[in-house]
């Protein structure tokens, strides 16, 4: 079992930027550092929508196109942390963010992940 937590939402103007970190705990290690990771969120009143993922090495990167650009998604030196950088944010932004992962990259980028976090909210202001 891998245990997910995301931190780092919060409150920004419009064209800010704001960091969000994943760190997985549990049956860590190996397993997670194995998995793709990805950031899907939902406004209010929307569908789930994928953010972003990154393969398990880290040498592959998915974006959504809105985001492509704006944000980054990597992983840490360790494999159990893994962060979104989000630069230019604009008030659609705003957001539950949820960390996912899952060992098929598809599933992260899907929606169907076996693991997510309970999610960090954005708000960005007009």
């Amino acid at each position: 079992q891998v245990q997910l937590v995301e931190s780092g939402g919060g409150l920004v103007q419009a064209g800010g930027s704001l960091r969000l970190s994943c760190a997985a705990s549990g049956r860590t290690g190996r397993t997670f550092s194995s998995y793709a990771v990805g950031w899907v969120r939902q406004a209010p009143g929307k569908e789930r929508e994928f953010v972003a993922a990154i393969s398990w090495s880290g040498g592959v990167t998915y974006y959504a196109d809105s985001m492509k650009g704006r944000f980054t998604i990597s992983r840490g030196n360790a494999k159990n942390m893994v962060y979104l950088q989000m630069s230019s944010l604009k008030p659609d932004d705003t957001a539950v963010y949820y960390c996912a992962a899952d060992e098929n990259p598809n599933a992260v980028v899907g929606g169907t992940s076996d693991y997510w976090g309970q999610g960090t909210q954005v708000t960005v202001s007009s």
